[in-house]
């Protein structure tokens, strides 16, 4: 089980991180075209979510391979659950379930690297 939790916060992280990088370097306009949603937040919102996705990309990994304080994997995680409650919410009123499902599927993935890191398989 380790190995698979190690397996899933890879993925979840390098999904997280080249998100995070996108919404926070590049123009709300231009980001806009591939993402719909960032039309309706503003510039810093679009920014301060692509830091947030990028630092818990960071904290999914490094904390638990460091073994410097690695408590803040399984936050991380938990963080990551909160954001895609939020983007679902947020594809809920734009009634787009496409964009529902996938956040579904990454706060499950997420859910279960925080479950398996605060408990059973914890560092």
């Amino acid at each position: 089980m380790n190995v698979f939790l190690w397996i899933v916060q890879a993925v979840l992280a390098a999904m997280f991180g080249m998100g995070g990088v996108m919404k926070s370097t590049q123009p709300k306009d231009k980001l806009a075209e591939k993402l719909p949603w960032a039309a309706d937040f503003s510039q810093g919102t679009v920014r301060f979510i692509g830091i947030v996705e990028l630092a818990a990309a960071l904290g999914l990994i490094l904390p638990a391979a460091t073994d410097i304080a690695p408590v803040l994997t399984p936050l991380a995680a938990t963080g990551l659950v909160v954001v895609m409650v939020l983007a679902a919410i947020t594809h809920a009123r734009r009634k787009e379930p496409a964009g529902i499902a996938f956040n579904a599927v990454l706060l499950i993935l997420a859910a279960l690297v925080a479950w398996g890191r605060f408990g059973p398989y914890s560092f």
